[in-house]
């Protein structure tokens, strides 16, 4: 990785691209510290610790902290996140759009990327709403009037709208998936503090502690685990033959050839997680909106709120966690299983091969064919989801008996995966001119 990078600096056309795409990210980082117009910044300091154990602990993650300070970028690019994940759902429902999205080509990707931005607009004029009436309950905003929301939320939207053209332009002349890349940046910001937290739990108080110590050591592995556990899974395939019979092309008869389908245990990646963190948190939000100082009040509402705010909340007992870890688990492994269908179809891919002239050896081409691509990616799936249903519960368990990771399972999947992806396009663009260090090694 290392030696790719330093090959990478010495090529000027990839290290104009690097460049330009840490230009861009510094400018993002920026952005999160300008506090969006008539806030009462004495009183959102005053506040900060109250919004550490609320729903907003994933969307403070991804904007690097910009949530908590209420900056321009506070709800960073998790509309247009929602937007594409509903876009791609209603790809496989709406026949219309399933149409452009196999069919359109480059200008019905270019339509699919327009309708996904209006969507995000929507999304985060209805999310920007649902910020300054949570945050004008707390009191922090210097007037009270029509005139302040309409600041506030405009202030969200065009800093979400910036991102996302920050995304594009990341995507088009610099290195990486734009959108990707504003998240990694987001996540590794709070490297720093993370390990503050942890040296905070050896010195406690100026003075030395045993106790902390060994908390530090566990956080420190576990940490080192899940790195090699995400980049295992990431990296690991099932790679399932398929032989191809002689034919005719063109003038030349061409032999048999051997390859492989890989199916991946993560093939959704950190998808499943988002998804059901969403599922989870929605009943939260929309109580959060309609029902002033939920916390101090008691009944059906609260029991529901709870149980939603179990994923990041450490002070509503044991039951509502475990009861959260449960749903939470089985969402993921549901939403693995329903987003990787929704990409790779075993029925087209067994037709694709038989119509190439291929088969599975020990399989009958068609329909057979099918049921085993379709029998192998389930018991694969059923591992890659209960991984990431792991990564995402420990750290919440280990909230409860007093150990804060500071740095979740999930944020080091996001991490490992777009570093993985960052190495893979720097190769590829290595190899695109030939570079003679990297096709030497």
């Amino acid at each position: 990785m290392f030696k790719t990078i330093k090959n990478a600096l010495k090529t000027p056309e990839i290290r104009k691209k690097i460049l330009y795409t840490i230009l861009l990210l510094v400018i993002f980082r920026l952005g999160c510290y300008i506090t969006i117009p008539m806030v009462d910044i004495i009183t959102l300091k005053a506040q900060e610790n109250a919004y550490q154990n609320s729903v907003v602990g994933m969307i403070n993650m991804i904007s690097g902290g910009a949530f908590s300070r209420l900056s321009i970028f506070a709800m960073s690019i998790t509309p247009y996140i929602t937007s594409s994940i509903v876009i791609q759902l209603l790809g496989m429902v709406i026949p219309a759009l399933e149409r452009l999205t196999k069919e359109g080509g480059e200008e019905g990707r270019k339509k699919i990327d327009r309708y996904t931005k209006l969507l995000s607009i929507l999304l985060a004029l209805i999310e920007g709403l649902g910020i300054y009436f949570s945050y004008k309950s707390y009191g922090l905003f210097v007037e009270d009037s029509p005139l302040t929301g309409f600041v506030v939320v405009l202030s969200l939207i065009t800093g979400t709208s910036l991102l996302m053209w920050i995304g594009d332009k990341i995507t088009s002349k610099g290195i990486g998936n734009g959108i990707s890349m504003l998240i990694f940046a987001g996540i590794v910001s709070s490297v720093p503090q993370a390990i503050t937290s942890i040296a905070g739990l050896v010195i406690e108080d100026g003075a030395f502690s045993t106790l902390g110590l060994i908390k530090a050591l566990l956080i420190v592995f576990g940490v080192l685990l899940l790195v090699v556990g995400v980049i295992f899974v990431q990296q690991a395939e099932r790679r399932i033959p398929v032989q191809y019979s002689k034919k005719v092309v063109g003038r030349r008869m061409v032999g048999v050839q051997n390859t492989h389908i890989p199916i991946k245990p993560a093939m959704a990646s950190v998808l499943p997680i988002i998804f059901a963190s969403s599922f989870m948190t929605f009943p939260a939000m929309v109580i959060q909106l309609f029902v002033n100082d939920i916390e101090t009040k008691t009944g059906f509402l609260r029991v529901i709120y709870n149980l939603s705010i179990a994923t990041s909340s450490s002070n509503v007992g044991w039951t509502y966690t475990i009861i959260n870890a449960i749903i939470y688990l089985l969402l993921i492994v549901g939403f693995t299983y329903f987003y990787t269908y929704a990409t790779f179809n075993p029925a087209e891919v067994a037709s694709n091969i038989k119509q190439n002239g291929g088969f599975i050896p020990g399989i009958r081409a068609g329909r057979p064919t099918a049921d085993y691509l379709s029998s192998v990616l389930s018991k694969v799936l059923l591992f890659g989801g209960l991984f990431l249903a792991v990564i995402a519960i420990i750290p919440m368990l280990a909230k409860g008996i007093g150990i804060n990771t500071a740095f979740g399972g999930t944020s080091i999947l996001i991490i490992v995966g777009v570093a993985i992806e960052l190495g893979d396009q720097l190769q590829s663009h290595l190899v695109m001119r030939h570079y003679k260090g990297f096709l030497e090694k």
